[in-house]
């Protein structure tokens, strides 16, 4: 039996970063991935993702600039977007051939607490770190079962990882659920020429976004095209297989009214589920609840030694996070203190215009009943943004009594760096009179959160 420091399950943003950091801090490390390197991120998540956004934002610049639509080539937009997978590929996979790791390419499950079995061989390990990501999460009126049961050839059904493979762009695109995947593909589809429908069953889209950034972000994409249903649940969708007619049909209820929707290619886009299936898990005494590994605050499970990052602990489904988590628990295998504020976690809607957030929503702070106040500022008064002709958006701050930031929320060019000036301050505990000081190069986007703040 083969014996390591340190063994990751997962070579995502979380396991191999984790990875590299442990090596470079003296740990022994083997890494195994069942798929390909960088896992979801690189590879059917947000890297093709933000390559179809970027071309989606060049082709809506372009429709304003000649006042009509440059005509469009998909496939090079998909071809564009399978270079930069490929070239970032290459950078994970040199990454985990340096001293100290060795990357095996298989299948890992587990035999017990601590042991591991890949390709027929087990491996031994006194720190074990699961970062096995997350898949599409079906929606009630459907099973993974039924999904795979499509036929490959004629499938009019789809999630995220198979709608970055299309081969040619759907007329008619109807997307299930507006979280963040849905809005971003209902934002670069839309631009792209597809018509858009979105339905989605809360009241606003974007929960983790501020109720009234998220309506404004809305009412743009519909400017843009896209028909949203807010407040339906799905009931079922009919597929041209199980009907006389050629297109597929998502029917709905919308406020108890039955209504439905015809469409070329429907889009799954309600949430994802740990990937806590098929590893062996129930060999081991590791405590799992319906979300995902349950972890401490150092990302350690019930069983000492053994960590569980990114989304398979369901805590907080970001790459980023994935690749913090994966640092405080390498720190406390090494016993090692750090500054990382979970606890303050930005994020990002790839939108056309894009959107941010850190910290807590308005309605949060209301529910909690904790004392607040607003500060506004928009991209409308501001030279860099008129500049640029990009005018539409607004940023919204949530201070504290005593000054400090409670949350940030933007939607507008580049608001995510924006906000990561924001998410910077709040890891300082920096305060409304202190932020008000800071100098900002004009002209520059930065200045709106500087005029929010006066």
């Amino acid at each position: 039996m083969k014996k390591t420091n340190l063994l990751i399950i997962g070579s995502g943003p979380g396991g191999y970063r984790t990875a590299s950091y442990a090596a470079q801090n003296g740990l022994e490390v083997t890494i195994i991935e069942k798929g390909q390197p960088g896992g979801t991120c690189l590879n059917s998540g947000c890297i093709p993702t933000k390559c179809l956004a970027h071309d989606a934002e060049i082709h809506l610049i372009g429709s304003s600039l000649y006042n009509t639509p440059p005509p469009l080539d998909f496939t090079k937009v998909m071809e564009r977007k399978e270079g930069v997978m490929g070239q970032l590929r290459d950078g994970v996979e040199a990454l985990l051939s340096q001293p100290g790791i060795t990357f095996i390419k298989g299948e890992a499950r587990f035999v017990s607490d601590h042991v591991v079995e890949v390709n027929g061989e087990q491996i031994e390990a006194e720190y074990i770190i699961i970062a096995t990501g997350s898949r599409s999460k079906m929606p009630p009126f459907m099973t993974e079962e039924d999904f795979l049961k499509q036929d490959e050839t004629a499938q009019n059904i789809v999630t995220s990882t198979e709608l970055l493979s299309i081969p040619k762009l759907p007329k008619r695109l109807t997307i299930i659920g507006a979280g963040v995947i849905g809005m971003e593909f209902a934002s670069a589809f839309s631009a792209f020429g597809s018509e858009v429908t979105v339905i989605e069953f809360m009241k606003e889209c974007l929960p983790p976004i501020d109720s009234d950034i998220a309506k404004r972000l809305r009412k743009i994409l519909e400017k843009r095209g896209v028909t949203f249903y807010m407040q339906s649940a799905v009931k079922k969708i009919v597929s041209p297989s199980e009907s006389e007619q050629a297109h597929t049909t998502v029917i709905f209820d919308k406020k108890g009214k039955e209504t439905s929707v015809e469409t070329d290619l429907v889009l799954i886009a309600t949430g994802r589920q740990a990937n806590i299936d098929n590893i062996g898990l129930e060999s081991t005494g590791i405590e799992t609840n319906g979300r995902g590994v349950v972890v401490n605050d150092n990302m350690e499970t019930n069983i000492k030694g053994i960590y569980a990052i990114g989304d398979v602990n369901a805590r907080q489904m970001l790459a980023h996070a994935a690749t913090f988590q994966g640092f405080r628990a390498v720190n406390h295998i090494l016993k090692k203190k750090d500054d990382i504020r979970l606890d303050i976690m930005p994020s990002a809607i790839f939108t056309y215009p894009e959107a941010a957030c850190v910290g807590k929503t308005e309605d949060q702070c209301k529910g909690e009943e904790i004392a607040y106040t607003t500060r506004k500022g928009f991209y409308r008064a501001n030279g860099k943004a008129l500049s640029m002709e990009e005018t539409e958006g607004m940023i919204k701050i949530l201070f504290a009594e005593d000054g400090t930031i409670l949350g940030a929320h933007c939607f507008g060019a580049h608001s995510a760096d924006l906000i990561q000036e924001v998410a910077a301050l709040m890891n300082c505990n920096a305060k409304l009179e202190q932020i008000r000081d800071i100098i900002h190069i004009h002209p520059t986007l930065g200045e709106i959160l500087q005029d929010a703040l006066i």
